[in-house]
Formats: C-alpha cells, structure tokens, sequence
C-alpha cells in the first residue's frame, strides 16, 4: 500500500539509506507480504551495529516464511476477527483509543508539508505503515523539495517519536510474531537511533 505520490530527486547516501528503512517499515506494516515483497526483504543485508543485526534476523526470518504464512501472521497480529493483537496507530497508543487528537494534530501538519491522503486509503494517517511513509518522502522530497533536519526532526518528534519505539517493542516481545518479531526489533533500534540523531 502506497499511499502518498512520490517524486524522486537525488538523495545523499546516508539519507537514502535512512529513507530506504523507513520505506521498509512502511511496506511491512501497509499489508500481507506477498512473495516479491517477502524475496525483497530476504535480500536485505546489515551491517555489524545492532540495527544491522536485526535487519539481517528480519531477512532471515523472511526468507523462512512463505507468502501464505506472512498472511495469516499479519491477520493476527494487526487485523484479527474483531481486532488485532496490535494497533498500529498513534492515538491508541497515545490515548488509549482511534481518531484522536494525536490524528488532528497529525493532519494539521501534514498539510504545509503538502501531504495529503490518497484518495481510496481506508486507514488513519497516523498509522504505522504511513506515518514510516511520510518520513521517507520528507527525506527523499515525495511531497516537493527534500525538508531539512530540522522539519524531519520536528516531523518525528511530534507524531513518531512519542510512541513508535512503544509500539515496536510491543511487536517484538509478542509471543505470536514469527516474521514481525525481528521487524520490531529493527523497528525499535531504528527509532532509538533516529532520535538520537536528531538530539545532535
């Protein structure tokens, strides 16, 4: 699920890198893998950091898993019969329930950014998937020119920083994850180190 246009001008390598992984995150949590998607995340290689780690456990893991398996995971995990194990979506984790404030405040900044949803996406913008979205095309420039540190910076900390890293440790200590197991745990280092980044 894409749900943002994309323009794409040149990126310097540390920024497309950074962009790469969030485009990651944002596939793996827009819907079920499919078999080109889970080949694409079994090509992954990391360095020797922590991170690096967890993406090479997540790649792993990936190749493990058939199209079928990543289905039903992702059916437990973030769909279920009424709901899912997880929510993915800042106003629960912020407030305990859907569409609140954090969503408001979260339009509200989209909009001078020049992001806006695309027409048919059923879910909340502050979802997981598309919150990992928007910072990839904020560092790749999907929505104009590429924003500096700065707005990347105040862009996390106001709609990601503030429960992300919760919600992947969640993911990762759930006992039901196979496949997403290692995600959360490439996920939650990968917040820690984008928020260290941008104390600097």
């Amino acid at each position: 699920m894409t749900q943002f246009a994309a323009v794409q001008p040149k990126t310097d390598e540390a920024d497309q890198l950074r962009a790469d992984l969030y485009r990651v995150l944002a596939r793996l949590f827009s819907g079920p893998l499919d078999a080109a998607s889970l080949a694409g995340v079994a090509g992954l290689q990391g360095d020797g950091s922590d991170l690096g780690q967890a993406i090479n456990a997540l790649a792993a893991q990936a190749r493990d898993t058939t199209p079928e398996a990543a289905a039903e995971e992702f059916q437990q995990l973030f769909i279920g019969v009424s709901r899912g194990l997880l929510l993915p979506y800042g106003s629960y984790y912020l407030t305990g329930f859907l569409h609140e404030k954090p969503l408001a405040r979260l339009r509200t900044d989209m909009a001078p950014l020049g992001i806006t949803r695309r027409a048919g996406v059923v879910e909340p913008e502050d979802h997981i998937a598309a919150l990992m979205e928007m910072m990839a095309g904020l560092i790749e420039g999907d929505f104009g020119a590429p924003q500096p540190l700065s707005v990347q910076s105040d862009f996390f900390t106001r709609h990601i920083g503030t429960w992300a890293e919760h919600f992947f440790t969640d993911l990762e200590n759930l006992p039901q994850a196979r496949l997403y197991a290692p995600a959360g745990r490439a996920g939650r280092l990968f917040m820690a180190v984008e928020a260290q980044a941008f104390e600097m």
